[in-house]
């Protein structure tokens, strides 16, 4: 239990309203998805009143760009949301297209039950994984070995599966600090857990309003008809991490662009490259429609809530 208690409190308070992210019963499921992407867009209005204090001001209020509650920059001081380097950081991001996560959206381990809490943190005491501290990539490997018997003293990661984790770490360590810090760490082992025990739809009743009108912004500009071919659906899906570094060189390195990077900037450029590289040709062939283009990239965009710059779910390929 005090493991449990550990992973909730880490980067965050527990919520006591329903997640922003979760919809009423019935609100938006998967048969909404059968609407064409080109219906009129889903309303997206942000709170009116600071989410801490419940008081509307002439102050600037910061908005989330996840959900729709919005701050005001002393409260998040007050309750110590906001330190050092990071207050810099807010209000220079929160305002520009990349934005900022507010500290709910930020904690990708809210998002999990009670049941897959209890799940993970009997993975994490099994494989002897200490909560709050950093891990090195030995230790990630060896988890990640440790984690993959289940019970079968004999079965291990193959060659192939040790190599993927190196490079996941390497994704969580876009510094090259030699360490993944433990929030990054429960955010991957968090949306690991939701891709292996949720359904499709409900991962996708995850996503709020925002993150749909964005995913449908980059259909949209992507899609020819009513279809983009399979390789436009996997750039979109490897670049949607990638940093505006002319917006704001200054965070670069610690907020995460949320949704694809434009295809005109030299990073966009390049990561369609190599893209085209990746993807046998029978794969560039498939087109695919609006719901699938979700339904396939729905925990992408689902990791990009955090606001740190570690890809914490990177794509195979």
């Amino acid at each position: 239990m005090g493991v449990e208690l550990s992973l909730r409190s880490l980067t965050g308070p527990v919520d006591s309203r329903p997640l922003p992210s979760s919809a009423p019963p019935g609100s938006w499921t998967m048969t909404n998805l059968q609407i064409s992407a080109w219906n009129p867009r889903e309303s997206v209005v942000n709170d009116e009143m600071c989410d801490i204090c419940e008081v509307w001001t002439a102050e600037s209020l910061f908005p989330c760009r996840v959900c729709t509650r919005v701050f005001h920059d002393g409260c998040l001081r007050r309750m110590g949301y906001l330190q050092g380097d990071s207050a810099v950081e807010v209000t220079e991001m929160a305002h520009t297209e990349t934005g900022w996560s507010c500290y709910y959206c930020d904690n990708l381990n809210l998002l999990l039950t009670e049941e897959e809490m209890y799940s993970l943190t009997e993975t994490f005491q099994r494989c002897k994984v200490i909560p709050d501290c950093s891990l090195t990539l030995e230790d990630f490997v060896r988890y990640r070995h440790q984690a993959a018997k289940r019970g079968d003293s004999t079965r291990a990661l193959s060659d192939e599966q040790e190599e993927q984790a190196a490079r996941q770490f390497a994704a969580l360590d876009p510094e090259h600090r030699g360490h993944v810090e433990w929030p990054d760490f429960l955010s991957h082992e968090s949306l690991l857990l939701l891709q292996q025990l949720r359904p499709q739809n409900s991962l996708l009743r995850l996503l709020t309003v925002k993150e749909r009108e964005r995913a449908r912004a980059t259909f949209l500009a992507r899609g020819r008809g009513s279809t983009i071919s399979e390789a436009e659906c996997h750039q979109a899906r490897h670049s949607w991490f990638c940093k505006r570094l002319a917006e704001a060189p200054s965070c670069s390195v610690s907020i995460s662009h949320v949704g694809p990077i434009a295809d005109s900037s030299p990073a966009g450029s390049s990561s369609q490259s190599q893209e085209k590289a990746l993807l046998p040709t029978e794969q560039e062939s498939r087109f695919v429609d609006w719901p699938t283009f979700l339904r396939e990239n729905v925990i992408y965009i689902l990791a990009a809530r955090p606001n740190s710059g570690a890809i914490h779910l990177k794509p195979p390929g």
